[in-house]
């Protein structure tokens, strides 16, 4: 292990991760509209980023197949799924009535593509869940996922289809207890709603708190039912930066893998947490966002990296680009390699940008007051709950790949969307390769019945906007 200031530490954090990447070169194609600050754009544009530090050529790079609409189902209404297939620019006007019961039409829009658009990014999140159910991968990725807003039955915040509650369903069918972290800006409710009377899956999210959309995940919000004390938010005001951030993140999430002792983690990696976010209010750097990632893979636990809020692009291709070396075990070079979008990336062209001097309006006080109560919560789960073994579902089914006649196993071409030989290039200068250490073998083996989400008991919906602009959302 080289042994500069950028390398990552030795240890568990060293050691080298197996990694799945699902990608698909169209995602980029699809457009939101004039003035919507979500644009998929901005997956490319992170695809760009990893072909050009070199980054491709150490994962197993996959084109997802396609969600089905049975697969949609398993969470979503088959009513939704069907409005979804079926609505279009030219037929929105027919169904407003629809529309509107199924919140499409304003943060939420109609545009060519969008029941494709949710196949794909849904397709990949699931994907990675089967990759790591099946110990193909200890790390899989998914950019265009981590849609969390999502509802059962309508669409919510930029969201459609919540590809993050359908990932955590496939890995229920092979582990007892799956964790959920978000580190989105906004509150995570889409997948702790689902999830909110279960003890099979935690969620913790960490968000901004207070006048703010959703307007949930207030601290007194801990789960119903079996499901209580299994939800946990971390509410934050504006301007937290790396330190206060990792002085929660740490030892919560600490906590809850000693006590919670889950099978798999999913980690949203919401990107509007950061500085200088065009909707968010938070003053993280990149690699204060990063720590979270290297955190979480330093448990060595069958963990799950999906995308998320973001709005000011070139930093949420900084960032993803940044976390996926982390979940690589390689740190890259802060000057930037020239690429497509290079000029996105001006005046300086570095991977890293400074946060702001904007106030922190998180006291110590407010901080450690937050910290000992989420402990306190959890200091009432003694142990990892049981659950009854039953015969396990079936995974999902994912086409059958040839590996000696099939190209869909290879590494991506750094200059295109074509895939190139499946041969290990020398690791360019962007990026210093890290120590390497056998690899773990995968334990959580048993095979666990599924408890169905529920909609969250007492659903307050008084906090939820109606009509707001979509520059409000995430």
């Amino acid at each position: 292990m080289e042994s500069g200031g950028n390398s990552l530490p030795s240890g568990r954090d060293g050691v080298k991760r197996k990694v799945s990447y699902f990608y698909d070169p169209e995602v980029g194609n699809y457009y939101y509209g004039q003035g919507h600050p979500m644009k998929p754009h901005r997956i490319r544009m992170t695809h760009a980023l990893l072909a050009h530090y070199g980054l491709l050529q150490h994962m197993q790079v996959l084109k997802p197949t396609p969600a089905k609409d049975r697969d949609l189902c398993k969470f979503h209404a088959d009513d939704y799924v069907s409005f979804l297939r079926a609505i279009t620019p030219e037929t929105q006007q027919d169904q407003l009535r629809q529309l509107k019961r199924f919140n499409v039409g304003e943060d939420c829009p109609v545009f060519d593509g969008l029941y494709s658009f949710c196949q794909t990014y849904a397709g990949g999140s699931v994907a990675g869940a089967v990759k790591l159910n099946q110990g193909g991968s200890d790390i899989a990725i998914n950019w265009s996922g981590g849609l969390h807003h999502a509802k059962k039955c309508e669409a919510s915040g930029f969201c459609y289809v919540n590809d993050i509650v359908l990932a955590i369903l496939e890995l229920l069918k092979v582990h007892e207890r799956v964790l959920y972290v978000d580190i989105d800006i906004h509150h995570g409710d889409g997948v702790e709603e689902a999830f909110y009377t279960t003890d099979r899956v935690m969620t913790v999210s960490f968000h901004k708190f207070g006048d703010y959309f959703p307007g949930t995940g207030d601290i007194r919000d801990i789960g119903y039912g079996k499901g209580k004390y299994y939800s946990l938010n971390v509410p934050l005001d504006d301007g937290i930066d790396d330190e206060s951030y990792q002085s929660l993140f740490r030892p919560i999430i600490g906590k809850v893998m000693e006590v919670f002792r889950p099978g798999a983690v999913v980690l949203q990696c919401g990107a509007d947490s950061l500085s200088g976010d065009r909707l968010g209010c938070f003053n993280l750097s990149i690699k204060g966002h990063a720590d979270c990632v290297r955190f979480m893979r330093s448990f060595n636990v069958p963990l799950l990296l999906l995308g998320g809020g973001g709005y000011t692009i070139r930093n949420v291709a900084r960032c993803w680009c940044y976390e996926t070396g982390v979940a690589l075990g390689m740190e890259l070079d802060d000057k930037m390699p020239q690429h497509e979008y290079y000029e996105y990336f001006g005046p300086e062209y570095n991977l890293h940008v400074a946060p702001s001097n904007m106030e922190n309006k998180n006291s110590r006080h407010l901080l450690e007051e937050i910290r000992a109560k989420l402990l306190d919560y959890l200091s009432t789960l003694q142990h990892a709950p049981s659950v009854q073994f039953q015969e396990r579902p079936p995974d999902t089914e994912l086409p059958d790949v040839d590996e000696d006649q099939d190209d869909g196993d290879k590494r991506w071409d750094p200059d295109s969307d074509m895939e190139s030989d499946d041969d290990c290039k020398p690791l360019p200068s962007q990026v210093k390769r890290e120590h390497i250490e056998p690899g773990r073998t995968d334990s959580a083996t048993n095979m666990m019945a599924i408890d169905e989400p529920r909609i969250k008991v007492e659903q307050n919906n008084s906090n939820k906007p109606s009509d707001q602009h979509a520059e409000t959302n995430s």
